[in-house]
């Protein structure tokens, strides 16, 4: 049986101005599933996907409503731990940013700040995240030159190597590939397979084709809200609400 690793229950959410950015949303996510969350611009994706972690704190008008329980515990509680929340809950996001300095800085910067200091532990994290990313064979050698040399797919698998050193239970991805070439894409596809072997993994796909090809289960959002979830290989081929159907098909969106 499936573990549920996250429970979204009942959550509403406005930045302080009158429309709604999240109605009622409802959701269930397992440990070690690839739960991807689609639809049209300003349906609430990542309005959703910022909530997880609380980078929703940082809007100060922001108002919300329900629950997000992580392994059932309210990571809204007044007793907890917003950092190490974010350190369990890690985010990536669609324009890759490197931190200034060398890969190796860029890879132990949230380790350091986490409080490691011995160099041996850091570096066999550093590897381990590197080659989970698909990036070590490509960086072994190099990994005291300025991260900003690297290509945007590369940046990119970087970024998600920096957040898997952390070793969290859940990476949010927001639309990670946007910006990259098919080949890039698909490398950074793969790589997702495997990691969801040992982590879970929640993303805002680029595409509907993205969606389709990658997801284990899948929520499609319309204007703040979850219109209908399930298995890919049934709400892609099968959707049950007509509006599932019109924005797949491409009738709109």
């Amino acid at each position: 049986m499936a573990k549920k690793i996250l429970s979204i229950q009942n959550v509403s959410f406005n930045y302080g101005d009158e429309k709604q950015a999240l109605k009622d949303v409802d959701l269930e996510i397992n440990a070690h599933e690839l739960f991807v969350i689609f639809g049209p611009s300003h349906s609430g994706k990542t309005t959703l996907l910022r909530l997880m972690n609380r980078l929703s704190d940082l809007v100060p008008t922001a108002q919300y409503s329900g629950s997000i329980l992580f392994n059932g515990q309210d990571i809204f509680a007044p007793d907890m731990n917003v950092t190490r929340l974010r350190r369990q809950i890690c985010m990536v996001f669609a324009t890759p940013t490197p931190l200034p300095g060398t890969i190796y800085d860029n890879m132990s910067y949230g380790l350091k700040m986490a409080g490691m200091r011995d160099r041996t532990v850091i570096d066999e994290r550093l590897e381990r995240a590197l080659r989970q990313a698909a990036l070590w064979d490509e960086v072994k050698d190099r990994l005291d030159t300025s991260a900003f040399a690297l290509s945007g797919g590369q940046k990119q698998r970087l970024c998600i190597a920096r957040s898997l050193a952390l070793e969290p239970q859940i990476i949010l991805l927001d639309n990670p590939t946007s910006g990259l070439d098919p080949i890039s894409t698909l490398t950074v596809e793969r790589s997702l397979q495997e990691l969801k072997q040992r982590y879970t993994i929640i993303m805002v796909p680029h595409s509907v084709q993205q969606a389709a090809r990658i997801a284990d289960c899948a929520a499609f959002m319309l204007d703040g809200e979850v219109i209908e979830v399930d298995y890919s290989t049934n709400l892609f081929v099968n959707p049950t609400d007509s509006r599932t159907e019109d924005y797949i098909t491409g009738r709109f969106g």
